[in-house]
């Protein structure tokens, strides 16, 4: 599809698997980017992780990798490196997502990619910082929510130490490879400088729970232990109502004041008027809301808690989010037609007034666009086959 969004022009050397990096150049090729990924002949894993309408088009796949164009490249080779040193010298960045020695032993590391492009902006996309004592320690998702400490805030939450039901470190820490990269091209934009990204899930994930959770240890002395209390008052959770659940959150004083008109409890006490009050026994006020609203359904609940402009929700499935009212109002699914079916893809959540992006196109199969690619480059004629090894493997 033609490109269009704030990326426009921008082309990115992406060897990044998995899910981090792949979510990280998604989002570039959404918003206009040239993605190049490069793969070894066996793939990146991820094709292979979940159901798909073809072998190697896995769901989650399909998802991070959308708008992209596939090269399969075998590192190791004389052929692979003098390819990969051509694509460099047409970008504009290079992410990886390999570790620190292994990228430097196939010859691509900073100073190596460096001198090919020197403007180049260069994002590592590690486990950990390699700076420190666990530079190459493997990661996954799971692992690093464990070293942050959210299965630890889990437990205080509900008892049980669980992972949250999302790769939330993947994600989180791929949207911060997004706005590292993107501002080290604004940086190249306004000095003609290019430089070296690092990117690490677990320092990310780390300054990710300690946005609220630092709280009383942030103090010297310290004030209190490493958490937000609120945030893990064993009754924070969804209310039971008569035939359901709900979310809300009664919480600030206009809230309170109108919920407690409204509802008129018995327990209702001067004692809980003030935001502080409440703050400092709010898991009792969870456990007190929690009873009230036994009392009503779901629907009328909503209704009411609606009408007063008090914070609710009902609880929904990711497959409900398809039919949502909202989300399909402001066409937030794209629809995108591909060779293994049409793709109903959740699209940009963000909107520019100038240069709105898109969901760039499909996802390409392996290899897809090797041949095309490599013409770019005067590596092979139009419409021959390359020359590629038959087996290899995986880049991380």
């Amino acid at each position: 599809m033609p490109s269009q969004g704030p990326l426009k022009g921008v082309r990115v050397i992406d060897l990044t698997a998995m899910v981090m990096g792949p979510y990280s150049t998604q989002i570039m090729a959404d918003m206009g980017a040239d993605i190049i990924k490069i793969e070894p002949p066996a793939g990146d894993n991820t094709r292979f992780v979940s159901k798909g309408p073809i072998p190697g088009m896995s769901g989650v796949f399909v998802n991070v990798n959308r708008g992209k164009r596939s090269v399969v490249l075998d590192l190791r080779s004389d052929e692979g490196k003098q390819a990969l040193t051509k694509l460099i010298e047409t970008a504009d960045v290079f992410i990886h997502s390999m570790r620190g020695k292994a990228i430097k032993k196939l010859g691509f590391d900073y100073e190596a990619v460096s001198a090919i492009k020197p403007d180049i902006v260069y994002t590592n996309c590690y486990g950990y910082s390699r700076r420190g004592p666990n530079a190459d320690h493997p990661a996954y998702d799971d692992t690093i929510q464990a070293d942050c400490g959210l299965p630890y805030v889990q437990q205080l939450l509900t008892g049980d130490a669980n992972f949250v039901g999302t790769i939330m470190a993947d994600k989180v820490a791929g949207m911060t490879a997004l706005y590292s990269t993107v501002m080290a091209l604004f940086h190249r934009e306004r000095t003609g400088e290019g430089q070296e990204v690092e990117v690490g899930m677990f320092e990310t994930m780390a300054s990710f729970m300690l946005v609220e959770h630092a709280n009383g240890a942030l103090f010297a002395p310290p004030l209190g232990p490493a958490n937000y209390h609120r945030a893990v008052a064993p009754n924070r959770k969804p209310y039971k109502t008569k035939d359901g659940y709900i979310a809300a959150l009664v919480y600030n004083d206009k809230h309170w004041s109108l919920f407690m008109e409204a509802v008129k409890p018995a327990w209702e006490s001067p004692e809980f008027e003030k935001l502080e009050q409440r703050a400092n026994r709010i898991n009792e006020v969870y456990g007190l809301l929690g009873e009230t609203f036994l009392e009503r359904t779901t629907d009328e609940w909503l209704e009411l808690l609606n009408r007063l402009g008090i914070p609710a929700a009902p609880l929904r499935t990711p497959d409900e989010l398809f039919e949502n009212e909202h989300l399909n109002a402001i066409g937030f699914f794209e629809t995108v037609d591909s060779d293994y079916g049409p793709l109903r893809f959740p699209g940009i959540p963000t909107w520019f007034s100038k240069s709105p992006g898109k969901v760039a196109g499909p996802t390409p199969k392996l290899g897809e666009n090797t041949d095309a690619i490599l013409a770019e480059l005067d590596m092979v004629k139009a419409g021959e086959e390359p020359h590629l090894p038959e087996t290899g493997s995986d880049l991380i």
